[in-house]
């Protein structure tokens, strides 16, 4: 999938913590979880008269590969719980700098696999694929990306004949399908963050654009930074920065995918979001794009009192339903967030910027970061 020139230390497997989290009929958004036993809190979500779909969102939270995680984003679990009618699985997986890529691939795989294939005494019944859509914010949205980029490649490269690819999974061998779609808010798709929109839309956004001539020295020094054997990024080694499972807007090929929903503000990370949308359309890809004026980073999140907040949460709930329903068209809209009016646009106009431009930017940043001498990698496996 790159060039074969990247490296990067191969991580152990490690046990996954997850949360199944559903919607109550009666609960308010300041109540409290009940503390009961995970068996009855699962038996009561099957219950509840909220449940009007057979959606199964499995999320992955954002928060920069590290921080954030089942605490963080238990109430925006729930908002989408209740959006699409079903529940989600929030999946916490292992952080930055302590695991590097591919510890979280491998991480949100195996969750994908647990929805699947569940091990003796998971609380759930196997899951249809067909039933399940991948969902993510910021970093959470670049692992969406990448799970599904990784989902694909194996479709392209499994055996002549075969129906899905298979991997080994608690000593069986498996079956790996395709999910029924994949949402994200403000997904961060290019690791190098070398888009126009970075700094274009740094007025509107609380995020701050990068400088990447002091990759190492800027942070500060600890038990767990900087890594041994030196890292040039806290996430993965440089020579990665442009890898289709590390910045999925370098991927090449999306034919093939499910349904894809890219919801951002006009933030840094918007120009990536919008080429992206447009690649995975003209690939043949159905694809839903929204954009929110003037909204920073993760905007649904972080202003409980925004009107629109609920049109957000209700649209990618939406999405997730009609992915499991085979019934989602292609649609491009701009919401207005003051009066809250929507304008339908063009796919074709979301953007001039080119996906060639973008693969340009990215590895013109990446080189630039790989010439600083602290920010050199030493590594020992190939990817």
């Amino acid at each position: 999938m790159g060039d074969g020139k990247e490296e990067f230390i191969k991580p152990a497997v490690a046990s996954v913590n997850a949360e199944w989290v559903g919607s109550r009929a009666d609960a308010s958004d300041e109540e409290e979880t009940p503390c009961i036993a995970e068996e009855v809190k699962y038996e009561s979500m099957m219950k509840e008269k909220t449940r009007t779909s057979k959606c199964t969102i499995l999320y992955l939270h954002g928060g920069g590969y590290y921080m954030c995680g089942l605490g963080t984003h238990h109430a925006t679990a729930g908002k989408l719980a209740k959006a699409c009618g079903g529940r989600v699985l929030l999946i916490e997986y292992r952080l930055a700098p302590q695991t590097a890529f591919p510890g979280q691939l491998i991480d949100v795989l195996s969750a994908y696999l647990y929805l699947l294939y569940p091990p003796k005494g998971s609380l759930h019944d196997a899951v249809s694929p067909n039933d399940i859509v991948f969902a993510g914010d910021s970093s959470g949205g670049n692992l969406v990306a990448s799970l599904m980029q990784l989902l694909l490649h194996m479709q392209r490269n499994k055996p002549t004949g075969a129906k899905n690819p298979t991997v080994i999974y608690h000593g069986n061998t498996v079956e790996v399908p395709l999910p029924a779609g994949m949402a994200t808010l403000s997904g961060w798709f290019d690791i190098t963050k070398s888009m126009p929109s970075v700094t274009t839309n740094q007025k509107w956004d609380y995020l701050v654009s990068p400088n990447y001539d002091n990759a190492v020295s800027r942070l500060p020094k600890d038990v767990i930074w900087p890594t041994n054997p030196l890292r040039g990024d806290i996430f993965c080694n440089l020579s990665l920065l442009c890898h289709p499972l590390v910045s999925p807007l370098a991927a090449k090929d999306l034919s093939g995918a499910p349904p894809m929903f890219f919801m951002t503000g006009e933030e840094l990370l918007t120009d990536g979001n919008k080429i992206l949308a447009v690649r995975a359309g003209d690939q043949g890809v159905t694809v839903v794009r929204e954009q929110y004026e003037a909204m920073p980073h993760v905007f649904a999140m972080i202003f409980p009192d925004l009107k629109t907040r609920i049109r957000c949460f209700s649209s990618m709930g939406c999405f997730a339903q009609n992915c499991v329903e085979g019934n989602v068209k292609d649609s491009a809209t701009w919401i207005a967030i003051i009066s809250g009016k929507e304008s339908a646009v063009e796919m074709g106009n979301l953007t001039h910027l080119t996906w060639e431009y973008a693969l340009a930017s990215m590895k013109n940043a990446q080189l630039r970061r790989m010439k600083n001498p602290e920010a050199k990698n030493r590594t020992t496996e190939k990817a």
